[in-house]
């Protein structure tokens, strides 16, 4: 627990610190090499499909889809280019994928290659709002939202879960974790996104605010947070594995640690595009 919480005191305001200084093209290229290990993780260290050239193909298709979400975020090209880029992308990718396939004749199973098109294309899809959101205006405050309800929902059910969890969430996919934490995680989202309103607010020049719109995101993100967790999680009780690396003392590999941001960061782009609860 103590490598944990350390690992976590160090390397969020880290990660943060970077996100906010870098470029949107430095966050691009950042969670396009986060999101090439984890298709390693999910390939090879899982055991799901240790194939080298497939691992490969994925890592650079995953890297490939997160470039392409800040391609369309910063309006680097035009629309048609990027779509005719995107539609060469994959289609190269899925010719590779499925001439692997006849090459390996009954030996590779087309299951595993589902796993490889989940890897290198919706997961780096999902975390690509990351980079979307930092490419709208405003979009270092608004890229934080995404980090708020997932990471703050994770350690609110963690830290609750741990002080008064009595009854179990789901115990065969993730025994830990209790009905009580995540109910606590959803009522510390709730403050921190109200809280993170607040300062944007008074600090930061954003005028038109809208708390309870924060407070739907605090709900609804508590809720995206535990399903990317326990999500990731049924995939490694399935594979028997504890973690899908070892990358982050205490925490895992990278999805083990974005699992949550999977399905938050694209709450995160859908709410601030629908409802927006701060604007400047």
């Amino acid at each position: 627990m103590q490598v944990r919480i350390l690992a976590a005191a160090v390397g969020l305001p880290l990660l943060l610190v970077i996100v906010l200084l870098l470029p949107p093209i430095g966050t691009a290229i950042l969670f396009a090499l986060a999101c090439m290990v984890a298709a390693y993780e999910m390939l090879w260290r899982t055991g799901i499909l240790k194939h080298k050239r497939i691992v490969a193909y994925t890592a650079l298709m995953a890297a490939a889809v997160v470039m392409w979400s800040w391609l369309r975020a910063c309006a680097v090209v035009s629309e048609q280019t990027l779509w005719l880029s995107m539609l060469l992308g994959l289609f190269v990718y899925g010719c590779l994928l499925f001439t692997e396939l006849l090459a390996a004749h009954t030996e590779l199973k087309f299951t595993a290659l589902c796993v490889a098109l989940f890897s290198g294309i919706v997961y780096p899809f999902l975390i690509g709002a990351l980079v979307r959101l930092r490419g709208m205006e405003s979009g270092k405050y608004y890229i934080l939202v995404a980090f708020i309800i997932s990471m703050v929902a994770d350690s609110g059910a963690y830290f609750v879960g741990r002080a008064c969890g009595k009854h179990k969430l789901a115990p065969v996919v993730s025994p830990k974790k209790t009905v009580e934490g995540a109910i606590g995680g959803v009522v510390v989202n709730i403050l921190g996104m109200v809280l993170y309103t607040l300062i944007l607010n008074k600090c930061f020049g954003f005028t038109q605010v809208n708390y309870f719109y924060a407070a739907l995101y605090g709900v609804v993100g508590a809720f995206g947070s535990m399903l990317g967790d326990l999500t990731l999680s049924v995939v490694k009780r399935q594979v028997g594995i504890k973690d899908y690396g070892n990358l982050i003392p205490g925490h895992g590999g990278i999805l083990d640690r974005f699992d949550s941001t999977m399905i938050c960061a694209p709450i995160a782009e859908i709410l601030i595009l629908l409802i927006p609860f701060a604007v400047k």
